[in-house]
């Protein structure tokens, strides 16, 4: 007889993260920009939710050129969100709730491959060849063709268009930038930038943040050499070069001193954001416990399948349509990887780099955006793994409309895509006057700003986000669809969001057990199974609107389980014989049975 594998436990397994993207989520003061003060004033709300933890985006001092990921000094609060009193004040109010904060560096977001060109450390590099923190930047001098003309190192296209060098006048060299010209990255290869890096991290655990986000943290290491990158777009100067500068040579080494050096002296929670990487045994290589580097990685396999390649990367504002067989079979990859090794998901389905979920895999029309927001909702609480929940998700927002213009797009990735493809067009064409159409077609489906849209409140003006004039526009249906409706109403997504997380946490078997796919080539409905120890649940989801009967197959006796979830109204909640037979599910139906 064989023996089934259960994960160990720990705390950070079981979490429900919060993230919050700070500018957005709550304006104390007026002046039209989310703050931490606001943050505090909602800590009861996220607590009722039933959080564990809370993600900060980052709120270091920045001069915003890619919303706060440009970091000008890790050792403060950026005015616009209050100070480090206000830090202190908030986590003091999260402890006292007995929730958890961690930084994106509680928990907060930590950007160490890259800082702010007005950072200190950067102005110093660029002041002189000789300066001692020359080093701590990737510089290299210009190639020239055969008519002596200038150009980059290399042919590495940025993230957020055009060439990944920068040309510095006054000392005659380029610097590396995987994203916008003001994001210089760092030399990890140089130890001092090793040791300041920790020493950020020491400054903010011994304030009390419980945890990190590590923004692109597999992008620390590049390739010896820096070599041009194989030309995969025809017609273009700049080349994806994400497998010169992604996984590179030396960062698990950089990872496993970070932990050995700091992160092994407590008990964090530790996430690494790793993009361009699908390959399973890469991501492994973070996660895995005898490797002793971080706790989990978000991957984006998921959240990859609605975008075509350009090249060998993939273009995240263009929509392709996805498929439900190739949804199952990511999550079904992952569900299952290396479990009985220790492998453990970051489980999330959206967040501040992505759309909305209920308009990208759901169906955010006024007939189903709620039942198919709660069916998500089932689909993402129950996989294995921690659980992260984005701003707004918990209340089924949506994209904004596509009415919106160009200008309503804020974002530097949109508006950097908007302004190459136009002058594209204009070369191509001869004319000023081009139609972009379709660019807009698909930022309405895929564009980032979606998700950072002012959070939806209530009723009263800006969705009560701001009593001054909001950083960016509102999305409209804030009328009728915002937190304080919701959270009175037993049947809103909130309330459905609260009902599930409540679940989740009281089955074990939804967070440790393992997981068998039973749907197999169903275009319509997604079933799976999990297990643990004398513990078994049932999980059966329709994906589209049309009604569906699935003929369950199951393994085992299930003559006693128990439906203890759905997104529709039942008239008994009690327990059911589902042996041999088969279900009837109605459009965007969801339902958990445990036994």
């Amino acid at each position: 007889m064989s023996v089934t594998f259960t994960p160990p436990k720990a705390w950070w397994k079981e979490a429900v993260v919060y993230q919050i993207y700070p500018v957005s989520f709550f304006d104390s003061n007026g002046d039209g920009i989310g703050d931490l003060n606001g943050i505090h004033g909602k800590l009861d709300y996220l607590k009722d939710l039933g959080v564990d933890v809370l993600w900060l985006s980052p709120i270091y001092r920045s001069p915003l050129a890619d919303m706060g990921y440009d970091i000008s000094d890790y050792r403060d609060i950026d005015p616009r969100y209050g100070t480090l009193a206000d830090w202190d004040n908030l986590l003091k109010g999260v402890h006292e709730r007995g929730m958890k904060l961690m930084m994106h560096v509680s928990r907060m977001d930590l950007v160490i491959n890259h800082t702010s060109d007005e950072h200190d450390w950067f102005i110093r590099s660029r002041s002189s060849k000789l300066d001692p923190k020359r080093d701590w930047y990737i510089w290299r001098p210009p190639r020239y063709d055969e008519a002596g003309n200038r150009h980059p190192p290399n042919n590495w296209k940025s993230v957020f268009q055009g060439s990944a060098w920068e040309y510095d006048v006054s000392t005659e060299e380029y610097y590396l930038h995987l994203y916008v010209s003001k994001q210089p990255d760092l030399n990890w290869e140089n130890p001092e930038v090793r040791e300041a890096a920790w020493d950020v991290m020491r400054f903010w655990i011994d304030r009390g943040c419980d945890g990190f986000r590590m923004d692109v943290i597999n992008l620390i290491s590049k390739v010896d050499g820096l070599p041009d990158a194989p030309n995969t777009v025809p017609g273009e100067a700049y080349q994806p070069a994400s497998m010169y500068f992604a996984n590179g040579p030396r960062v698990h080494e950089f990872v496993k001193e970070m932990n050995i050096k700091v992160l092994s002296k407590k008990d964090l929670i530790t996430v690494g954001e790793t993009p361009f990487t699908h390959v399973a045994s890469e991501l492994a290589a973070y996660v895995l416990p005898s490797n002793k580097e971080l706790n989990m990685v978000f991957h984006f396999e998921l959240m990859d399948l609605d975008s075509p390649k350009e090249g060998q990367d993939f273009s995240p504002l263009v929509y392709k349509k996805w498929e439900l067989s190739e949804f199952k079979d990511v999550i079904e990859r992952w569900q299952r990887y290396k479990r009985d090794e220790g492998f453990w998901n970051a489980v999330f389905i959206e967040n501040h780099d992505h759309s909305r979920v209920v308009s990208r895999f759901g169906n955010d029309s006024d007939e189903w955006r709620g039942i198919s927001a709660k069916m998500l909702a089932i689909l993402q609480v129950t996989q294995s793994g921690t659980q992260f929940v984005y701003q707004g998700q918990e209340l089924g927002l949506k994209n904004f409309p596509r009415s919106w213009g160009i200008e309503e797009y804020k974002d530097v990735a949109s508006q950097n895509y908007w302004n190459r493809i136009l002058e594209r067009r204009r070369k191509q064409s001869g004319h000023e006057d081009v139609d972009m159409s379709d660019v807009l077609d698909g930022f309405q489906k895929k564009a980032r700003d979606h998700a950072r849209v002012p959070m939806q409140w209530d009723a009263a003006v800006n969705a009560g986000f701001t009593q001054g004039e909001p950083w960016m526009r509102v999305n409209e249906d804030y009328r009728t669809w915002n937190a304080a409706a919701q959270v009175i109403d037993a049947n809103s997504v909130h309330s459905f969001w609260k009902k599930a997380l409540k679940m989740r946490k009281e089955y074990g078997v939804l967070v440790y057990g393992d997981f068998h796919n039973i749907s197999g080539g169903n275009d319509q409905v997604f079933a799976y199974t999990r297990t643990l120890e004398t513990s078994k649940a049932l999980i059966i989801l329709n994906f589209k609107e049309t009604e569906a009967e699935f003929e369950l197959q199951l393994k085992g006796d299930w003559a006693q389980v128990k439906l203890v979830l759905t997104n529709y109204e039942v008239i008994e909640m009690g327990h059911f014989d589902l042996n041999f037979r088969s279900v009837i599910l109605k459009g965007y139906e969801g339902r958990v049975y445990i036994g």
